[in-house]
């Protein structure tokens, strides 16, 4: 007699090994269609002579996009929500983008919890009831690789967070990277000079590390030591990892109790505060300049810095000021994206954070070189094209009359200087660039990433000795002299 056959065991066995293969149908048709709907457009818009019905048209083609966009990303989950996470910038790309892709930033669907308890109990060897006093079945946020449960470890009196990685996402997301390599490919030879392979490559190698939550855990050790022996008091609080509690798919640390960036204003209007109000400008303030200083520290004078600063990895933590608004300490979750620059590109990153600062056109040319990105120019003023390309990838603040990045404009500096080859490496100062530039718009505080680096750049050229007789001052004392002023000024 044979065995009986399991018909649902078998159609899911089916299903699991064709997932790829369906996800990349789903993704080159939707992607094949947005491409094309744009370039059809393209052809259409040059007949409307009107200024203003021209923008009118871009507007509503924008929003048909962005609807496209938005679905893609939400039905297929996974990576895509980290695209959606790159694209939802208010300079990077068209409003109605980032309205609709803003609010996928921290939404993946929940593992279930009977299979969090497996996965629990199998890495750390123990019953969920033997390791926990209590375990909140709900979580508190699920993201596109884990998801966190706030708990409270048997004999201890705090709160910790516990990070569960979702089973099978691996296998489906290196699927989705392998798909947008091939688009990044097509696009820069026809659409993009950019050197977008190298950048996906790099993501591809980032992500990688996501899954290891061993390592992660290494890097919040080592980024939570160099912020906290460097500063009288770190910019920045950073997770205690719990020791003994991480394996390579869980990751047991310390709550840090506050509020998502991204609720600030909710939080503001429920206290009765003035939005508009000082209250609210200096605790805007001093948000950005904890992240400021702390990221001008980490990647210029360590190298080895958080390369993921979305707004769903920042929390505004109770701070000890009697004020107002007392949510004004910074929080920064979320290790599994770092990022160690080999010393000759943090060296040149700096050299270029100096050229940007004092509006050095041929120090940035010089940089580019250094920092090994190769251009081609398509204009006659090409140390001006370059300088304001310099400016618009690697600094908060962009040129005038630049309010996003622009690709497909005969005007954008990327039609114009033409990127042929871009270090992979350098991908991860970008998007860190790029991210903290996102949430500068949306307190609404423009200003230069690059002015406020200068001392701490100054200082890494100095110590390597490629500076001679500059102006020393302690990163930390420099951003608290100049920073609250500097900042008033932007506003």
């Amino acid at each position: 007699m044979f065995p009986p056959v399991d018909i649902n065991d078998i159609r899911e066995k089916l299903s699991y090994q064709f997932r790829p293969l369906q996800r990349s149908f789903q993704f080159w048709v939707r992607a094949i269609d947005i491409y094309t709907g744009y370039k059809v457009f393209q052809v259409r818009v040059n007949f409307e002579r009107d200024v203003q019905k021209r923008e009118a048209l871009w507007e509503r083609q924008h929003e048909l996009a962005a609807d496209k966009v938005y679905a893609m990303c939400a039905d297929l989950g996974g990576f895509f929500l980290k695209i959606a996470q790159i694209l939802g910038k208010p300079d990077l790309a068209p409003a109605a983008w980032v309205r609709r892709l803003v609010t996928l930033c921290d939404q993946a669907p929940a593992t279930p919890f009977q299979t969090v308890k497996l996965i629990l109990e199998n890495e750390l060897g123990q019953g969920i009831d033997d390791v926990f006093d209590r375990f909140d079945m709900e979580p508190l946020g699920s993201a596109s690789i884990a998801q966190v449960h706030k708990a409270r470890l048997r004999g201890d009196k705090s709160d910790v967070v516990v990070k569960v990685q979702h089973p099978g996402v691996q296998d489906l997301m290196m699927t989705d990277l392998r798909n947008l390599q091939a688009f990044a490919l097509y696009m820069q030879k026809t659409d993009i000079k950019f050197d977008l392979y190298s950048v996906t490559k790099e993501m591809e190698k980032q992500i990688g590390y996501e899954f290891d939550f061993k390592r992660e855990a290494a890097a919040m050790e080592c980024i939570r030591k160099f912020l906290y022996q460097n500063n009288r008091r770190a910019p920045v609080l950073v997770p205690r990892v719990i020791r003994d509690m991480v394996t390579r798919r869980v990751l047991v640390m310390e709550f840090i109790d506050g509020i998502p960036i991204m609720n600030l204003g909710d939080e503001i209007a429920k206290r009765g505060i003035n939005p508009r109000g000082r209250a609210a400008a200096a605790a805007k303030q001093k948000i950005l300049q904890s992240l400021t200083l702390a990221y001008g520290q980490m990647i210029l004078k360590s190298g080895f810095f958080h390369a993921d600063p979305h707004p769903g990895n920042i929390l505004i933590c109770k701070g000890s000021e009697a004020s107002q608004l007392p949510y004004i300490q910074v929080g920064l979750l979320d290790y599994g994206q770092v990022k160690d620059l080999p010393e000759p590109l943090r060296l040149g990153y700096a050299n270029l954070v100096l050229a940007i600062a004092d509006g050095d056109q041929l120090r940035a040319a010089k940089s580019y070189r250094e920092l090994g990105i190769e251009t081609i120019s398509n204009c006659e003023n090409e140390q001006q094209e370059l300088f304001r390309l310099a400016t618009t990838m690697f600094d908060t603040k962009l040129p005038p009359g630049v309010t996003m990045l622009q690709p497909f404009s005969e005007e954008s500096s990327i039609k114009k200087i033409g990127v042929q080859s871009f270090p992979e490496e350098l991908f991860s100062v970008l998007r860190t660039v790029h991210l903290l530039r996102g949430l500068s718009v949306g307190l609404g505080i423009n200003y230069s990433c690059a002015e406020q680096w200068r001392p701490i750049a100054e200082e890494a050229l100095f110590q390597a000795g490629r500076l001679q007789g500059a102006r020393m001052l302690s990163p930390g004392l420099n951003n608290a002299v100049r920073g609250e002023d500097y900042f008033r000024e932007a506003k």
